[in-house]
């Protein structure tokens, strides 16, 4: 029997009926409209081809000078428009629970062969590394010129396609200049689809200078297809086996202490336990306390209690793909927002995790009794939907605005995922591992 070609190389409306087929996903018919989108998006990245990435202009001190003097007596040979044959990217949205990771790992392990050049990245991650570029651009140039274009240029010489999970806007630098970035990469033929939690309306809401940042919203708006996600199914919440070893032990006890010291020495019983490894961020060193290669082991307040960024916990969970979290008490907001964050990071990078603590994972946040007001109709919809009380949320002096109750509710629903027997049997198997350097 002649053999198709789509059993080579999967395209995602075909993949997802096997996935439902075979039992892995439930079907929707919501959903199935959804990835009818990736589908119309494949096909159209068939045939398309990406144009030739200009070369940035030859350097030189009179380009330099008339470049910080004015920028319209410069030769310009790079692109003002998106090619006239570029799709259009994607913009997918909904509330925790409607299926955005799964949707973004189907379109991306379906992207035609042709497209040699791709890149799937967290956008707080990729925002990371944009202004590490754009430090290192305005370094070599002396500060003098656009920094954004260049950068723009090399991300579109890395990627032809480009996909953003959890893209979001909560910081002013980022906010400054993502619509020249977005719209450089657009004009360089980058194809782009990302997941976020807000509509474009909604991102960067009460922002500082916010006004500066609505251009950004409504590039994503005519450049993009928008398409809401919510259908009423939180795809988490759907009937699924248990792990036989549970991530998250409650109470802090003498049994609580041995079930999680017996589960740490038999996922590290072929090394030596090395302490106070040595892990380099940013030209910056962070002590592991006790690590493998593969499995790291923290108290709450060495991982939390730490003025630790993004940047620190996406490395974590970049080289090591299981992390013990011990003795964990969120009782400060400053707290509260770093676990949220390395939360996020285990979960983009697939981290298997195990936590000790002296409450359930829903009591987590709790704090001092306080006014409940403020919390939005659709806030008190997202608390039901995850099975948490508003009242109690609302309750917490921690949680004083709707994106920080959202960020609490995503690492709740997060962190009740990992339980799955369907996340322990894949986590932890993307990271690089650590070398043998340690500090003893």
């Amino acid at each position: 029997m002649a053999t198709r070609m789509q059993d080579f190389f999967p395209e995602p409306l075909p993949q997802y009926r096997k996935l439902v087929r075979t039992g892995v996903l439930r079907g929707d018919d919501h959903q199935t409209r959804i990835i009818q989108k990736l589908q119309d998006l494949h096909d159209k990245l068939l045939n398309y081809h990406p144009p030739r990435i200009p070369p940035p202009p030859a350097p030189s001190l009179f380009s330099r000078i008339r470049s910080s003097l004015d920028e319209s007596f410069r030769i310009n040979t790079d692109p003002i428009a998106p090619p006239p044959n570029a799709p259009k990217g994607l913009y997918l949205y909904g509330d925790v629970g409607t299926g955005k990771t799964m949707l973004m790992d189907l379109f991306y392990s379906t992207l035609p062969a042709g497209i040699k050049r791709k890149r799937r990245v967290h956008f707080h991650a990729f925002m990371i590394d944009v202004h590490k570029r754009i430090h290192a651009v305005k370094a070599s140039a002396g500060n003098v010129g656009d920094p954004i274009l260049p950068v723009a240029r090399d991300l579109a010489n890395e990627a032809s396609v480009l996909c953003f999970d959890e893209f979001q806007v909560t910081d002013i630098a980022d906010a400054m200049i993502l619509r020249r970035l977005l719209e450089s990469l657009l004009n360089f033929g980058v194809v782009c689809v990302m997941t976020s939690n807000r509509h474009p309306d909604d991102l960067y809401k009460n922002g500082i200078q916010r006004s500066s940042f609505v251009p950004t919203i409504e590039l994503l708006k005519t450049q993009f297809e928008v398409t809401d996600l919510d259908s009423g199914t939180d795809y988490r919440r759907m009937a699924r086996a248990a792990s036989s070893i549970k991530p998250y032990h409650h109470p802090l006890s003498p049994q609580t202490s041995k079930t999680i010291d017996s589960i740490f020495e038999s996922l590290t019983q072929s090394e030596r336990v090395v302490q106070n490894r040595k892990l380099q961020i940013w030209g910056r060193t962070l002590l592991i306390p006790a690590s493998t290669s593969n499995v790291a082991k923290f108290t709450f307040q060495e991982l939390c209690g730490n003025p630790l960024s993004a940047a620190d916990y996406l490395e974590i969970t970049r080289v090591f793909g299981t992390v013990f979290l011990l003795d964990m008490g969120v009782d400060r907001k400053d707290l509260a927002r770093r676990f949220i964050t390395f939360i996020d990071a285990c979960y983009e990078s697939k981290t298997r995790l195990f936590i000790t603590s002296e409450v359930p994972i829903y009591q987590v946040f709790a704090g001092e009794p306080e006014k409940t007001e403020g919390m939005s109709d659709h806030m008190r919809g997202v608390m039901d939907d995850l099975g948490l009380s508003p009242d109690l949320v609302g309750k917490s002096s921690m949680f004083t605005g709707e994106e920080e109750i959202f960020a609490f509710a995503r690492a709740c629903s997060r962190l009740v995922q990992m339980e799955s027997k369907e996340w322990a049997e894949t986590a932890g198997m993307g990271a690089v591992g650590a070398t043998d350097e340690s500090n003893n």
